[in-house]
């Protein structure tokens, strides 16, 4: 039973997946890509992150769908309405098709907003990367968010952010059986406790100015590493779905 209760808190999407552990806050809007979403579905809300891509999208994981998603674009301080907040209501969800949520598969959304935002100095779009963009073992990148600073700890109202090393594929298909190495990307030190955790789940995963996954799962105790979307699998998917909802114009 206690290893029945172990599987579902790793892989209940509402579980574990993305705070920030061992970080620090972020200078205020220095990473204007960073959205904050608030979710609601059947009268219950969470929050989760995600980070423009286009004026009228953000990208984040499908494990953060909801009936209604509220866009918090240029915040440092959620709790706090700051003149440089944008509030953007969500106007359609696009899970990616092939989701799987019982292996975390494919954990990939855009999000189609009410209008296109304001770009300005704490709101402006995150480059994507190249197709055939290899993200290497030892490489250091980043990830941002408003999730909880430790386990059995509070989320935190400013912006917190730490750096990951990249990890072997073999580290994450020893650590989770449903790991995919051409659609995941495995990232935090197993000897440091610095971590994504719950609240920063779609959050986007930086590797030298570029987003290159996405916060999707990881262990309810918050050790490393854990389990990033690999966005470079899904640009064609990405583009395709933002070509046809441009030609669609609000719908």
């Amino acid at each position: 039973m206690v290893l029945l209760l172990l599987l579902v808190a790793l892989l209940s999407p509402t579980g574990e997946a993305g705070k920030i552990i061992g970080g620090h806050e972020a200078k205020p809007h220095s990473r204007p890509y960073m959205a904050f979403l608030q979710v609601k579905t059947s009268g219950k809300s969470h929050n989760c992150g995600g980070f423009l891509v286009r004026e009228d999208f953000v990208l984040t994981a499908a494990h953060c769908l909801g009936s209604s998603i509220n866009v918090t674009l240029g915040a440092h301080n959620i709790m706090e309405r700051e003149r440089k907040q944008q509030v953007i209501p969500m106007r359609r969800a696009i899970p990616h098709p092939c989701y799987n949520k019982k292996t975390w598969a494919n954990d990939i959304m855009l999000l189609k907003l009410t209008r296109k935002a304001d770009i300005t100095d704490a709101v402006s779009p995150i480059d994507l990367p190249r197709r055939l963009a290899k993200v290497k073992p030892g490489m250091m990148c980043s990830v941002a968010g408003w999730g909880q600073l430790g386990v059995n700890m509070p989320s935190t109202d400013k912006l917190q952010e730490v750096d990951l090393e990249v990890q072997s594929e073999e580290e994450c298909i020893a650590r989770f059986k449903k790991y995919i190495p051409s659609k995941q990307i495995c990232a935090g030190n197993p000897s440091k406790r610095k971590n994504s955790f719950s609240g920063d789940s779609g959050g986007p995963l930086v590797c030298d100015g570029v987003a290159q996954g996405i916060v999707s799962y990881g262990r309810k105790d918050g050790t490393t590493p854990d389990v990033y979307t690999r966005i470079s699998s899904f640009l064609s998917w990405i583009h395709s779905t933002m070509r046809r909802y441009k030609r669609q114009g609000s719908v």
